[in-house]
């Protein structure tokens, strides 16, 4: 594989969109060489999605578009970053008992913090921000066939 692959979709701020996103990012991944059916793809799109949703949701109608942009640095790390133009920068909201959302950066920083990555948020030029993870890029092992068994 080559030392640096790279990727990247903008989109409306729309709900729809969140949906988009992730099948962007997935659909890379897999092009990277990243199975669609492992615990590492399905974190991606639960982190993807928490990313796409906070663009579009926090924004509050001041950022008409979004950016995810992949990287894949050497095979050794993944790097997935959600930018707009809004120039907050998410806060942690207190979990009470009945909040129905606000918890999308701690779902982020947890799942990111499970695979030994880490969360960073960035200004950008333009007076928006970057919040991007970055992972530890490990394919899974080729299976191998049983002994005495023949592949198809």
């Amino acid at each position: 594989m080559a030392d640096h692959l790279e990727a990247s979709v903008t989109l409306p701020s729309d709900p729809a969109s969140v949906s988009a996103a992730r099948t962007y990012v997935v659909g890379t991944l897999v092009e990277w060489g990243l199975p669609s059916d492992t615990d590492v793809a399905d974190t991606v799109r639960l982190i993807v999605s928490e990313l796409a949703t906070n663009a579009v949701q926090h924004t509050f109608g001041q950022s008409p578009t979004f950016t995810v942009d992949i990287a894949l640095d050497r095979d050794e790390h993944l790097r997935i970053g959600v930018t707009d133009s809004h120039p907050r920068f998410p806060k942690r909201l207190p979990a009470a008992v009945q909040q129905d959302n606000g918890r999308g950066m701690v779902i982020i920083r947890w799942l990111t913090a499970e695979c030994g990555g880490k969360v960073r948020v960035r200004p950008t030029r333009e007076g928006g921000k970057t919040v991007s993870i970055e992972l530890p890029w490990i394919l899974p092992p080729e299976p191998v066939p049983a002994a005495g068994s023949q592949e198809p």
